[in-house]
């Protein structure tokens, strides 16, 4: 298939890599540029998210927010002066589910199919083509494309129409953010109290508070390995998601707004770029002691 991909950082390189791999032609276009071990297999660099649109059937997006969709679609050279009838845009990206659904009716309106499907799984998943994929579209383009984020994906699931699947993403967020909080209060306060954090760790994974995050971001937080991953700032920008979201539905999320002002901390740190399991830099700097490293 003639496909299209417009966003190639940490995330977008190795899912259009994997789309490449599987014999598609690709047509790619990133501000950072195209990067060389994709051109060296075959894809197409275009200047232009027009001439991206122009070129090919299927069109994915992966970039980091709602504004930078938004002049990927629709800025002087976006995607709607290229698209024609029939084709399908498929955003990735985690954005607003608000703004979703109004990008959706205006490239409908092109005769264009649109689907929203933003992914869970980060770098690690990306790589290794096992991502979580939450989509909203609907069923008869769910099946078009179905077959292509098996490509990139594991765990592939219709949430329901679009929007759906940036609401779904956005649920997604809450509960990881939640979570990193709660791994890193637990092993602040056992190491605190003089317990070693790596074998506390060790212990509760083998009991019912083992999740991932315990096992993937409490070693991060042990082995002070911070580099990214998926980023402060973007998961920051999901709470946000969160909070507006919450306001307009005229609903509390208390937690999420404390574990957001964690956020808020570790970037006034300095950390924007961190890994999200350094929140537990915030949790440190408060309680003037560190898990490890002391």
């Amino acid at each position: 298939m003639k496909l299209g991909f417009i966003g190639l950082g940490i995330m977008g390189a190795p899912m259009a890599g994997h789309l490449l791999a599987a014999g598609h032609e690709l047509f790619a276009q990133s501000r950072s540029g195209v990067p060389a071990d994709l051109l060296a297999a075959g894809a197409k660099a275009c200047t232009t998210a027009a001439d991206v649109a122009y070129a090919a059937d299927i069109i994915f997006l992966m970039v980091p927010d709602t504004p930078h969709v938004a002049e990927v679609l629709f800025g002087e050279t976006g995607l709607d002066k290229g698209l024609s009838a029939g084709k399908t845009v498929v955003d990735m990206s985690s954005i607003s589910p608000i703004a979703t659904k109004d990008y959706a009716k205006r490239i409908q309106a092109l005769g264009c199919s649109y689907i929203d499907a933003p992914v869970s799984g980060g770098e690690v998943g990306a790589k290794a083509a096992s991502l979580t994929i939450m989509v909203g579209a609907s069923e008869a383009s769910f099946a078009t494309v179905k077959p292509l984020f098996e490509l990139m994906g594991k765990n592939i699931t219709l949430v329901g129409g679009v929007g759906d699947g940036q609401t779904c993403k956005v649920a997604n967020q809450i509960i990881v953010a939640l979570n990193i909080e709660a791994v890193g209060e637990a092993l602040l306060f056992a190491a605190k109290a003089g317990a070693d954090p790596a074998k506390v760790r060790q212990a509760l994974m083998g009991g019912f508070a083992a999740s991932r995050i315990l096992e993937v971001h409490g070693e991060r937080m042990i082995k002070r390995t911070f580099n990214p991953g998926f980023r402060i700032e973007l998961h920051q920008k999901d709470l946000n998601l969160a909070l507006e979201g919450a306001k307009a539905l005229g609903l509390s999320l208390p937690h999420t707004a404390s574990v957001a002002q964690l956020m808020n901390s570790c970037v006034a740190l300095g950390g924007a770029a961190w890994d999200h399991s350094g929140l537990v830099r915030a949790l440190e700097t408060a309680a003037h002691f560190q898990i490890a490293g002391n």
